[in-house]
């Protein structure tokens, strides 16, 4: 195979993009009611955002503490006083999230096409590869590099170098694939191309200097843009 034909190394985030992060609406229902999108919402960007602070200030805890207190905060914000047992099944709701429909069929014909698919998370690697291992799609990748290992965040450009080094890989031949506008942007400033997953129509890519290399409703589109690019 020549150099040409080698297809590149795709780092898939995991969070949003693989799985789907409201897969606690189930749960959520039968605790708050119709306040449980809000409260889903409002969880994952404090979750995020504690991410952030945490990566900015050096003061590393694993992502699971991080999805742990932002919990606390919602439940605050919302005035809703869940009991200890009911924020423990929101907890473990958190480690085994569905994937979304598209990506069980997209991983499969991008293994299959010779694409070397890596996991590329904030996670730990330990709640990764059981995210993963639950949702039936372990099988379709070559490892799990996990932040944690570093103890930092995305996008700290420092945790797509180390991706770049655990994968074997080089910034040029490496894509980044995220539904999350900062992990993208994170990505592209460090070297890396980056797709973004536009997994809904109002979604809104911050109106930065930097932008996606491409972008895809479904990852089942993600081969043909990818190979667009390319040409």
């Amino acid at each position: 195979m020549t150099q040409q034909a080698i297809k590149p190394t795709l780092a898939f985030d995991v969070y949003g993009t693989l799985i789907n992060t409201h897969g606690v609406l189930t749960q959520l229902q039968s605790m708050v009611g119709d306040k449980a999108m809000d409260f889903s919402n409002r969880w994952r960007e404090k979750q995020l955002e504690y991410s952030f602070r945490r990566g900015l200030m050096q003061n590393y805890v694993p992502f699971t503490e991080c999805t742990r207190q932002a919990l606390e905060y919602t439940c605050q914000y919302y005035q809703i006083n869940l009991s200890a047992e009911q924020k423990h099944r929101l907890m473990a709701c958190y480690k085994t999230l569905p994937a979304f429909d598209d990506v069980k069929p997209a991983l499969s014909a991008l293994k299959e096409q010779g694409y070397r698919l890596f996991a590329f998370s904030n996670g730990t690697k330990d709640a990764v590869e059981t995210l993963l291992k639950t949702a039936d799609i372990d099988v379709f990748f070559e490892g799990v590099v996990s932040a944690d290992e570093i103890k930092t965040f995305k996008p700290n450009p420092e945790i797509y170098g180390y991706f770049l080094t655990q994968s074997h890989s080089s910034a040029s031949h490496t894509w980044l694939i995220s539904s999350n506008p900062f992990d993208v942007t994170g990505a592209i400033a460090a070297g890396l191309k980056a797709a973004w997953v536009k997994r809904t129509e109002g979604a809104v890519f911050d109106p930065w200097e930097i932008q996606p290399t491409v972008i895809v409703a479904d990852l089942q589109l993600l081969d043909s843009a990818l190979n667009e690019c390319v040409e």
